[in-house]
């Protein structure tokens, strides 16, 4: 009982800006960077599929759990009937081989479109996200892109007060109200990538609406802040089959700290890959997935805690699944996002 209401105090301060982000964590953003930036909505051309699930923190009760959906795709003729990305047929060179680097080409300008559905639930408190996304693919030079992205939904937030214990029955900071909150959400992105390279930066809750589960209109309200992901890695040639891509995520959301993720994963050929993260003064995590064929991909990882909740946690899992949709060139691997 003591932890169920420990956890629910951290959870409305989470509401009322006490000290913690209020989007998911993700440890595999590495694995669909679509999830954070809408700017790369289109950026392969097949229509690219992907399932998370994430169990952070096993064994604390009332932990967060997030599950998310996401699907994007080029738009245009050059899609459907060419390629759009600039992708020869069956596929082309492997994209973690030296070779692929001379004859990489910048995708033509196109446009992508996509949804994603993102439901999280941390103790009494689930929010469920749905977004529709727009990007439009510039190229700079024969082998440079810039891409530019926006986002637009809503968001659902639900409050079970069954599962909530107080010791004042009364408290206004608990209502009797709607359990039920819907506010807009718009998100915006920018990303710049090449064959050895990618710099995005994304921000996202750029709408500050008041989030409250109280019935007195005078008490402190909360509100949902932005968000910014700046993001950059770079891919080292080893050899003719391998490939390392460290990159580094810095996460602002104010008052609080910043947050940074360095990263390091390793490629053989489109086959498979593994790597780790750290995550300053919350995990270290260990990655791993590989392709199967030209119609999916899979990715794992566990972090082991190392902040002070690795007295009663068990680290955390997550699984991201990827299917290739119309994928007319047979691409075992994405070309253009690593």
């Amino acid at each position: 009982m003591m932890k169920r209401f420990i956890s629910v105090l951290l959870l409305m301060g989470l509401l009322q800006f006490a000290g913690a982000q209020q989007r998911p964590q993700y440890t595999q953003y590495i694995f669909n960077n679509y999830i954070l930036n809408p700017a790369i909505s289109g950026i392969e051309n097949y229509i690219d599929v992907k399932a998370g699930y994430r169990s952070q923190w096993q064994g604390l009760d009332g932990a967060p759990e997030t599950s998310y959906i996401s699907v994007h795709a080029p738009l245009g003729k050059n899609f459907l009937y060419g390629t759009s990305t600039s992708v020869p047929q069956s596929g082309g060179t492997n994209p973690n081989s030296r070779s692929y680097v001379q004859t990489y080409m910048a995708s033509e300008p196109h446009h992508g479109v996509g949804f994603h559905v993102v439901s999280d639930k941390a103790g009494p408190i689930t929010r469920t996200d749905i977004n529709a996304t727009y990007a439009y693919h510039m190229g700079l030079s024969s082998n440079v892109n810039l891409s530019l992205g926006v986002a637009a939904g809503v968001s659902k937030i639900y409050l079970d007060r069954s599962r909530i214990v107080l010791e004042d029955p009364s408290d206004i900071a608990i209502g009797t109200g709607d359990y039920n909150q819907l506010r807009p959400d718009i998100s915006a992105g920018v990303w710049l990538y090449g064959p050895r390279y990618f710099v995005g930066a994304a921000a996202q809750q750029l709408l500050s609406t008041p989030i409250s589960f109280s019935d007195d209109e005078t008490y402190d309200q909360g509100k949902k802040v932005p968000h910014m992901f700046i993001s950059a890695g770079y891919k080292v040639y080893l050899g003719d089959d391998f490939a390392v891509m460290p990159s580094v995520m810095v996460k602002i959301v104010s008052p609080v700290p910043a947050s940074v993720d360095v990263n390091l994963k390793m490629a053989y050929r489109d086959k498979f890959w593994m790597g780790g993260s750290y995550r300053k003064d919350d995990a270290f995590a260990a990655m791993a997935g590989f392709n199967v064929g030209s119609f999916m991909n899979i990715g794992y990882s566990y972090d082991f805690t190392t902040s002070g909740l690795n007295t009663v946690s068990n680290g955390s899992h997550e699984i991201v699944l990827g299917v290739f949709l119309n994928n007319r060139y047979k691409v075992s691997c994405p070309q253009k996002s690593w």
